[in-house]
């Protein structure tokens, strides 16, 4: 089965006073998800703003991953794919990077 679709992505970067704040939004056409990050600038470091957007955008990335990981968990348990008590693999033939070595 042949599949291609495009998810849209936005990136909101708001910095303040030695703080970024990031949202990443996500938009796969059929759902929407936020990840939020932060990152502050230790008052004893020079204050270098794109490390600070970096650090944040990454933060607000693994945050939206996670979300975005736990959706998934919900919908394979919708259609029966969900954890087997039986069996090393979580949820069926789906695996992550890590259990699939």
């Amino acid at each position: 089965m042949s599949h291609t679709t495009e998810w849209k992505t936005r990136t909101y970067l708001f910095e303040e006073d030695g703080t970024t704040k990031v949202r990443v939004e996500l938009d796969t056409g059929t759902n929407r998800l936020t990840g939020h990050g932060t990152a502050r600038c230790n008052p004893e470091d020079k204050d270098v703003p794109e490390i600070g957007d970096e650090l944040a955008t990454a933060r607000a990335l693994e945050d939206l991953a996670a979300r975005l990981k736990q959706t998934a968990h919900r919908d394979m348990a919708a259609v029966g794919a969900g954890p087997r008590p039986d069996s090393l693999t979580p949820y069926g033939v789906w695996m992550d990077g890590a259990e699939a070595g």
